[in-house]
């Protein structure tokens, strides 16, 4: 019944149909991010260089242009496995050929222009790599050939190559890349900027045209990234092919110094940060509440223990606490829990005290008493009920304690290395100086989510607050709607 009041109360509220609207939302959000992350996202993706490698460093959003005049160059990964032409068994046709077509329209060049390949296998001798670009204007530019490594000494075919880390290419920095823009710009008859000033930036002169004498146009368009691996055997084989065409700006969130998507990292810290403070309200409540029933009822001895407790747990203040825990155990989630429980609970605790000591007169508690009901019976049927709305309302408010905590320990570095929160992700911006730099999507959007996680439980509990105390029932003037 009292959980129909709490459901009553929050559909009759504007704050209560906030709240619910946005735990839905934050709900939901962690659901996915809990099946479609692997559970060792921290260490195996978040923490691992090489997934990030190719992504630029530092990187705003990609929504940026919409405040600009210009269109940044956007961030683009291509990944092929399906080859546009394979060995036929002939001995004239053993080669196959990948396409990777992309579209260029921004008002700058990329960043850069890297190929990867992954998963070779050859019998005889090792293959022929090429890789070429096409561009808009029908020019064609070798940017890349090589073959490659042979046998090992003992070692016996089939060969692999590249099975655990692809064959990475930085096409932008290669010798033959700079040697087939140094042949196309000679053949024009126009004045072309000086070899010194376009092989610094090599992307400005793969993807523009001389428009004057000092400076490169942008060539916008359709382009193609060609890669052709010569083969000596119809058995050889080349599992996948990636292109990566380097932007100065990247996905939703933007990236971090080391090229990490913070979106990823931003998603998997909301189920941790819910977790976070679920877990560790929820066993507080326990505690608490159960202390505070047996406290106030039983009395005497029990009484006195349970109260001289909770005042000297009361007055130890929490995060010095906390940051020496930490300290003496290591940074582990579930420490970090264990302490936020075993600290928190004497404030609930000598609430619900007082509340079963006014219940424990009454006339309902009387009667079950009389009719010899247990002292279990009496506390969870006729006391508890009455504190229950209280009690939930304590839970509530105390899950964003819970995810400030602890992100104040991952901001102070003091967090579990292992598991990405929003506080580790904060630390590390302030740590490599994004405040000063104007990284400033590396730390709003960390922020507003512990701001909108803390107002989430906020609205909730501000709706629940009429079955706390039933007078602000008549009174609904803070009310968003009706």
């Amino acid at each position: 019944m009292e959980r129909h009041r709490l459901l009553s109360e929050l559909k009759k509220s504007g704050p209560g149909k906030v709240g619910v609207v946005l735990f839905a939302l934050l709900i939901t959000v962690s659901i996915y991010v809990v099946f479609t992350y692997p559970p060792d996202f921290g260490p195996i993706r978040w923490s691992n260089p090489a997934v990030w490698a190719d992504n630029p460093k530092a990187a705003p959003p990609a929504w940026i242009h919409l405040f600009s005049d210009t269109r940044p160059a956007e961030h683009q990964v291509f990944e092929t496995t399906s080859p546009v032409h394979a060995p036929s068994g002939e001995t004239h046709d053993l080669e196959y050929v990948f396409q990777i077509p992309f579209t260029h329209q921004a008002d700058e060049p990329p960043t850069f222009l890297s190929f990867a390949l992954a998963r070779a296998v050859y019998h005889l001798r090792p293959p022929v790599v090429t890789v070429l670009l096409e561009r808009p204007d029908g020019e064609e530019f070798t940017l890349y050939r090589e073959i490659l490594r042979g046998p090992r000494p003992g070692e016996s075919p089939p060969y692999q190559r590249h099975f655990t880390e692809p064959l990475r290419v930085l096409l932008s920095a290669e010798r033959r890349a700079v040697e087939a823009v140094a042949g196309f710009l000679k053949g024009l008859e126009d004045p072309v900027p000086p070899q010194e000033q376009w092989q610094r930036n090599l992307t400005a002169a793969l993807f523009g045209s001389p428009a004057s004498p000092e400076a490169f146009g942008v060539l916008s368009g359709d382009y193609n990234l060609v890669v052709r691996v010569m083969v000596n055997d119809p058995a050889d084989s080349v599992e996948k092919v990636r292109a990566v065409v380097g932007g100065s700006v990247f996905g939703a969130l933007g990236t971090d110094i080391l090229g990490r998507d913070l979106a990823e990292g931003l998603l998997f810290g909301l189920p941790v940060a819910l977790l976070i403070g679920l877990t560790a309200s929820l066993i507080n409540t326990l505690v608490g509440t159960s202390l505070g029933l047996v406290s106030g009822y039983l009395g005497g001895v029990a009484d006195v223990i349970i109260q001289r407790a909770a005042d000297i747990v009361s007055n130890i203040p929490l995060l010095p606490l906390l940051i020496f825990m930490v300290f003496i155990l290591g940074p582990n989630l579930w420490i970090i829990i264990l302490i936020l429980v075993a600290f928190s609970w004497p404030g609930l605790t000598i609430m619900v005290r007082t509340m079963v000591l006014q219940l424990r007169s009454g006339s309902e508690v009387e009667a079950a008493q009389a009719l010899g009901a247990s002292r279990t019976r009496i506390i969870f049927r006729h006391i508890f009920p009455h504190t229950a709305p209280f009690v939930f309302a304590q839970l509530v408010f105390f899950t964003p304690s819970a995810i400030l905590a602890e992100a104040g320990l991952s901001f102070l570095g003091l967090g579990d290395p292992s598991i990405p929160t929003w506080g580790q992700i904060l630390e590390h911006g302030f740590r490599t100086g994004a405040v000063f730099l104007g990284y400033w999507w590396w730390v709003i959007p960390p922020g507003l989510l512990i701001v909108l996680t803390a107002i989430t439980f906020m609205f909730l509990a501000l709706g629940m607050e009429p079955v706390v105390n039933p007078r602000l029932r008549r009174a609904r003037s803070w009310r968003l709607w009706r």
